[in-house]
């Protein structure tokens, strides 16, 4: 039987072939300050809001939240960037909700897909993108430095997603800007905090770490900072609050963090 991440796959590989080399669009907008640098440079937990409509394992979070009003009461409540899911088929997103929100906020987007071409590349740069998720169990090593080295080509930072020790090997030869420890295994979708627990011992204190996946209240946040995050990437819990408890519930994930003393990178 498949993997969830092998069908996702699968319908991503023929969506891409059906794309122009280029987009038929130019980016209109500058890119936004560093996630990178906040990251590093924060005291407290940076928070990557998202934009989900829905996912294979929860479907249907909610569909009736306008983008741009969403990203921009997650930028006001203090949200460090925003991620966008793209994936139309399992996600219900679009490239359009990437444009409208980047247009609309002054910190930073992610293109949250499942990037596998340079073509998504050009792409997101030229929908206002300033981050590009690369996930590590979706590309062969070679596949993930090509893209790695081309999105830097076009000046956007890469969030480089893993979940597991061998997937952590191959992020750190590549020299990632930023590292996601998915907290969720793509292949049957189960999740635990373990994983981050467990990766951050074996992660350099100079590269910042979101964790992803299973952020429901601030004892969560509290448990992944003692392991030495920088952040986190949140999206079911977020898209379900209401527009006055948005603020608070973001605020309350905003715990301090406890930097760790490990290698050098």
């Amino acid at each position: 039987m498949s993997s969830f991440l092998e069908e996702i796959l699968r319908v991503k590989e023929q969506e891409v072939t059906a794309l122009p080399d280029r987009p038929t669009f130019e980016r209109n907008i500058t890119l936004k300050p560093s996630l990178r640098k906040r990251l590093l440079e924060s005291d407290h937990l940076q928070i990557v809001a998202e934009f989900k409509r829905a996912s294979p394992s929860k479907g249907i979070i909610v569909d009736t939240l306008l983008p741009v009003e969403r990203a921009k009461r997650y930028e006001d409540a203090g949200a460090a960037a925003v991620s966008v899911l793209t994936d139309q088929t399992f996600f219900r997103g679009s490239l359009q909700d990437l444009r409208e929100i980047a247009e609309s906020v002054q910190i930073p987007v992610l293109r949250k897909d499942f990037i596998i071409s340079e073509k998504q590349l050009r792409e997101a740069h030229a929908a206002g993108a300033d981050i590009v998720l690369l996930i590590v169990a979706a590309l062969s090593s070679e596949r993930l430095a090509e893209l790695r080295h081309f999105a830097a080509e076009l000046g956007l930072e890469t969030l480089i997603e893993i979940h597991n020790e061998r997937e952590l090997e191959t992020a750190l030869a590549v020299e990632p800007d930023i590292l996601g420890i998915n907290n969720r295994n793509l292949h049957t979708f189960e999740v635990s905090l373990q994983t981050t627990e467990q990766l951050m011992t074996q992660i350099p204190s100079s590269i910042p770490v979101l964790s992803e996946s299973g952020m429901a209240t601030p004892d969560d946040a509290q448990r992944v900072a003692i392991a030495g995050v920088s952040g986190l990437l949140i999206g079911e819990t977020l898209m379900r609050q209401g527009d006055d408890q948005l603020p608070g519930v973001l605020r309350g994930f905003q715990v301090k963090r406890f930097p760790l003393v490990k290698g050098s990178y």
